[in-house]
């Protein structure tokens, strides 16, 4: 009989497989995503006598879990590819699954522990205890992980796709998002679960510069790179205006009751003092800020040829998080503006169609709100704006009920470590996760 320890040590294992996703699909690691599917085929034998799997895109896995009758069926989700991660700088190396601590502060590092294949091995640990028992969901039940998510995300792409030409009615779908956090708000003492109704979008502008070259001895008052420069900086010096959206201003509702004094007041009236709590979100923290309004970063710099000669061109690449409320045409106009350069041409070179906001209410939601509070008795449960990107969102218009939650309880440092240095996650909060899906599947 499988134990805790057992599924700690199957998650440890895949955790080992470097699966790492390239942009240049033709660069991947083919042989290390081959293995991962293996294993997983190994280690849940029941699930895989229970349901049907299928490869799409060669890598991307779609289980199908039959129902004992017809209906909207639910979709699982979470991806097994995980960024670059080299042992440079990382206190336990990524690929080691080190465990560090004892009892309940006893924490697995490695890349992916978080984002996301302690999801998928969360979902498998869930659905093989079911399939072992011999449980049949009501309807079917479709486990879908994606093999690039952190790049192109054409295996989600293509699946959803793939079960609109079949004729597949979508109900539940539930991917990576939010997770149960303490300290958001001030006052606020107990753990908030926030679960993704709707994520911003993710567009790519690149910021190119080409003027004249020459020697670097001889350089004119204004250069390629100083004008690149100049503009990432007034870009950074005045963020995307900032507004109060639906999911936040029912977030806002839902935590007041568990603040004190003021706060409870304040939270309670979102509408009220609307210009009052967007400046308390700004501050914050990153995190409530980003889910108020459009970000633009600049993620990649380059310029120049050689040492000693004047660089041709500048370019920087930006990545922009979109909100819901707005879109890309709204934010280059205001790049534009607030560039203020006609050398600075903008271009954007990737574009994705806003995300619709999923229902807050209904059978649905309250199905995952009560999972969430079965697991986590203390945690209230709140919808709020998935600010990161996620395969969800090709399930979007297939459904009105897609949410973002990953089922663990996470600290503000794990919080950080998301595609950083030194990704952990506490290993009861795995093992809790994997209760919450397992309850959730019978549920469903």
């Amino acid at each position: 009989m499988s134990t805790p320890a057992d599924a700690v040590e199957r998650l440890r294992e895949l955790l080992r497989i470097p699966t790492i996703s390239l942009i240049d699909s033709a660069d991947l690691d083919v042989d290390a995503f081959e293995r991962f599917r293996s294993s997983v085929e190994a280690f849940y034998p029941a699930l895989h006598a229970a349901a049907e799997r299928e490869l799409v895109r060669e890598h991307t896995m779609l289980y199908r879990w039959p129902g004992s009758t017809d209906g909207p069926v639910t979709v699982l989700m979470a991806h097994y590819d995980v960024v670059v991660a080299t042992e440079e700088g990382w206190a336990h190396p990524p690929f080691a699954a080190d465990i560090v601590g004892e009892g309940a502060q006893r924490e697995l590092w490695g890349r992916g522990t978080i984002d996301d294949k302690g999801s998928v091995a969360a979902i498998l640990e869930g659905a093989e205890t079911l399939a072992a028992a011999g449980f049949v969901p009501e309807h079917d039940v479709y486990l879908l992980f994606g093999h690039d998510e952190e790049t192109n995300g054409t295996g989600a792409r293509e699946a959803a796709r793939l079960l609109e030409r079949r004729g597949v009615r979508i109900g539940l779908v539930l991917d990576e998002g939010g997770a149960v956090v303490d300290g958001v708000f001030p006052t606020v003492d107990r753990p908030i679960a926030v679960v993704g109704v709707s994520e911003k979008t993710t567009t790519m502008i690149e910021l190119r510069v080409e003027q004249q070259g020459g020697h670097a001895s001889t350089p004119p008052r204004e250069t390629a790179t100083s004008r690149l420069s100049r503009a990432v900086v007034r870009m950074n010096a005045h963020p995307f205006p900032a507004t109060l959206n639906p999911p936040v201003e029912r977030m806002l509702r839902a935590v007041a009751p568990h603040g004190r004094g003021l706060v409870r007041f304040v939270l309670s009236r979102p509408r009220l003092f609307r210009p009052l709590l967007i400046q308390l979100l700004t501050r914050l923290s990153v995190e409530t800020s980003a889910m108020l309004r459009t970000t633009a970063v600049a993620t990649i710099l380059s310029a120049g040829h050689a040492q000693n000669a004047l660089a041709e061109s500048a370019t920087a690449v930006v990545n922009a998080r979109i909100a819901i409320d707005s879109d890309t045409a709204r934010a280059v106009r205001r790049l534009t503006r607030v560039i203020a350069d006609d050398a600075v041409t903008i271009t954007v070179t990737q574009a994705a169609r806003p995300s619709a906001v999923s229902e807050m209410d209904g059978p649905r939601w309250d199905l995952v709100a009560s999972t969430i509070n079965a697991v986590y008795p203390d945690a209230v449960v709140v919808p709020y704006v998935q600010t990161g990107a996620t395969d969800s969102r090709q399930f979007s218009r297939l459904s009105s009920t897609v949410y973002r939650f990953s089922p663990f309880h996470m600290t503000g440092d794990e919080r950080a470590a998301l595609h950083a240095k030194d990704e952990r996650i506490h290993v009861d909060a795995y093992l809790k996760g994997i209760t919450f899906f397992e309850r959730l599947i019978a549920e469903l």
